[in-house]
């Protein structure tokens, strides 16, 4: 069996870092919550909500004062969750535009919507810990 070696990354983060973390993972549970109670879909408000955006250019701006710490971690995370989420997108609406695929389309728009909940979840709660992500 292979071992798995966690980063010994020491680096403390600045504190606006966490904080822009922080801000990043409100943003998208606010276009998550936006998706819940609106009309729009969980995964469509995710991918095209004004706080996602948002959330999304701020990983990108800020990515570089998190690197060499282990919020460096978050950022990534944070950054492939929002476009992993769009490719999935994508190959359900494909799906879907086909016909043939139409089920298992909204299956995938089924299970996108939970993985991101999932995803949101699991990074806030690993930064409220201090604790970085492994991906």
């Amino acid at each position: 069996m292979a071992t798995y070696e966690q980063p010994t990354s020491a680096a403390e983060p600045m504190p606006s870092v966490l904080t822009v973390a922080n801000i990043v993972y409100a943003l998208h549970t606010l276009a998550i919550v936006i998706g819940i109670a609106g009309a729009a879909t969980v995964v469509g408000s995710f991918l095209g909500s004004v706080p996602s955006i948002v959330a999304v250019i701020l990983n990108y701006v800020k990515r570089g004062d998190a690197r060499g710490t282990w919020a460096a971690s978050h950022y990534r995370w944070q950054i492939r969750t929002f476009w992993f989420a769009l490719l999935w997108a994508v190959i359900a609406i494909l799906l879907i535009i086909t016909i043939i695929g139409l089920i298992f389309g909204y299956i995938v728009l089924g299970l996108l919507t939970l993985w991101l909940i999932y995803r949101i979840a699991r990074g806030w709660l690993r930064l409220r810990d201090r604790r970085p992500m492994y991906v």
